[in-house]
């Protein structure tokens, strides 16, 4: 709800500041990640790691076109390399300092390897 208003104000506004317009892209970011395909659910353990890279801005040097592409190809690169942490999100319901920890360390692994 937050970004929907600050969207709408940013419309009548010509002039944003850096962190308004860092808050508007992230938002948009946020709303691209969160859709799915129908008839294709995620994982509850995927859902948790790509909205847990776009909260904490690791999505947020990629253009909205991108976003569909870096998701497709984290699931994979997870899948292959960390699937101990993405069932140990799954199985615990939660994401505990460990697998967060885990999880850090796999984005920024797959960042360097993401063709932006």
């Amino acid at each position: 709800a937050q970004f929907r208003e600050l969207e709408a104000f940013a419309k009548f506004g010509s002039d944003l500041d850096k962190s308004t317009l860092q808050q508007l892209n992230r938002g948009k970011i946020m709303v691209e990640i969160l859709k799915q395909n129908q008839y294709v659910p995620m994982s509850v353990e995927n859902q948790v790691a790509i909205i847990f890279a776009g909260v904490n801005g690791y999505l947020d040097d990629l253009e909205i076109e991108q976003i569909s592409a870096y998701e497709k190809d984290l699931m994979e690169y997870l899948s292959a390399n960390n699937q101990k942490t993405l069932d140990a999100i799954t199985s615990s319901g939660k994401l505990d300092e460990n697998s967060e920890n885990d999880l850090k360390t796999a984005l920024d692994n797959f960042g360097k390897t993401f063709k932006k």
